[in-house]
């Protein structure tokens, strides 16, 4: 049995890697981590090109992605919150999986998935979206660990002084942006305790798989 990682944020080693790790590492099988930052993962073009073969036909690093996800018996998906909505690059690597769906579906049916999901502000939302859409794989969704994140408003260099920012929204007017006062995750436990779980519950249904 192997278990996936697959973290949709573009910042290296934030709060969704960390937090798909912690996942992964509680699993207790053979895994992966796989960052998307960097990678160039576009929109479904809806070419129904798939159709035939359940292979994606665009031409970009989705293709290398295709193999291992196939492979996996466990998937854990993390994906940050950006403007209330899942983030775009996690968002067009599911709708990638689209793929899969053709003649029955049957390709991913039955793969088990956590789901990870962050944010500055209302760290549940990419959660909400990454449930409904696995379902249309026949994935079936072991549970979720949500953390909060911290926005870039706090070292973008503009946050203490930005009227719009997420600084202000969260700590109020005229604050001073100390390490103590930015969201990390080593000041949740109980969120890495949540994954941590999650992880093994994932690897004992996986342990016990048929």
């Amino acid at each position: 049995m192997n278990v996936l990682g697959i973290s949709g944020s573009p910042r290296r080693g934030k709060t969704t890697d960390q937090l798909v790790q912690h996942v992964l590492a509680a699993a207790g099988h053979e895994s992966e981590f796989i960052s998307l930052a960097g990678k160039q993962i576009g929109p479904c073009s809806a070419c129904m090109a798939c159709v035939k073969d359940n292979i994606c036909k665009i031409n970009d690093d989705m293709g290398l992605l295709r193999e291992k996800i196939l492979a996996a018996d466990g998937l854990v998906i993390g994906a940050p919150n950006y403007f209330s909505a899942l983030n775009a690059l996690s968002h067009c690597f599911l709708e990638r999986l689209c793929q899969f769906r053709h003649r029955d579906g049957l390709a991913l049916a039955g793969k088990h998935a956590v789901i990870v999901s962050t944010g500055g502000i209302e760290p549940e939302i990419p959660a909400a979206m990454i449930e409904k859409m696995l379902p249309y794989y026949q994935i079936h969704h072991v549970g979720t660990v949500t953390a909060q994140g911290a926005a870039s408003c706090f070292t973008c260099g503009q946050g203490e002084t930005c009227s719009t920012g997420a600084v202000r929204m969260l700590c109020g007017e005229g604050v001073k942006i100390t390490d103590d006062l930015i969201p990390d995750l080593s000041k949740q436990p109980d969120k890495i305790a949540v994954a941590r779980d999650l992880g093994q519950k994932l690897g004992k249904i996986l342990g016990t798989a048929i």
